[in-house]
Order: structure tokens, then sequence, then C-alpha cells
């Protein structure tokens, strides 16, 4: 079971970066930006979005800055820890940032563990 997860895991991962190759060339650098910022990733360089293809930095940004709002929910801070997820301070600035690496820090405390 653990080598199934493993290989699913693993092809997922592989999905995404060729749908993050595959966004770049039509253009879609608002997707690209919200799928960032909802994962919880600190935002690209300009370079690393230029070694993409020809980047659109105010729409990647517009794109980021609404999926990092989704993902900085510091109701949900306590589940992201509890699953693993390593935080990254993608939230920090935002109003609740606090409260989110609180949460964050009590769940991944449990995971830890």
């Amino acid at each position: 079971m653990k080598a199934i997860i493993t290989v699913l895991a693993g092809l997922l991962l592989f999905g995404c970066a060729n749908g993050i190759e595959e966004l770049a060339k039509q253009g879609s650098w608002n997707k690209i930006g919200y799928q960032d910022g909802v994962r919880g990733q600190l935002p690209r360089t300009y370079s690393a979005l230029q070694e993409l293809g020809p980047a659109n930095h105010a729409e990647y940004e517009r794109g980021y800055q609404i999926g990092v709002i989704e993902f900085c929910d510091a109701d949900f801070a306590y589940q992201i820890g509890l699953s693993g997820q390593y935080y990254t301070g993608a939230c920090e600035g935002l109003p609740d940032a606090q409260r989110f690496r609180m949460e964050w820090q009590r769940g991944w405390s449990e995971y830890s563990n």
C-alpha cells in the first residue's frame, strides 16, 4: 500500500511540474501564481519566472496574492502543520500571520511527535 501511495505522489508531483510548464506556454501566469500561493510556497523570483518563458510578473503576482490569502487562513493552519506540510513563511506580513504561525506550530509539534 505504501508503495502505491509513493508512486501516486511521485506522479502527482511530476504532473504538477509539467502543468506549470504547460501553463507558462499558455501564458497563464495568474494561474501559476495562484497555484504557488495556495500551496504556501514563497513567490518565485523574476528570474525563476523568466526561466519558464516570457513571464508576466504582474499577472503572476496577482494570482499569487489570491492563492496565498487562501492558504494563510489561520483556521486551517493547525491541519496544515498536522499533515506534515512545512511552513515556508509565506504568510508573513499578512494580518493573521502570527496566529497562523502559532496554529501551524501546534499542528507541526503533534505531527513531529
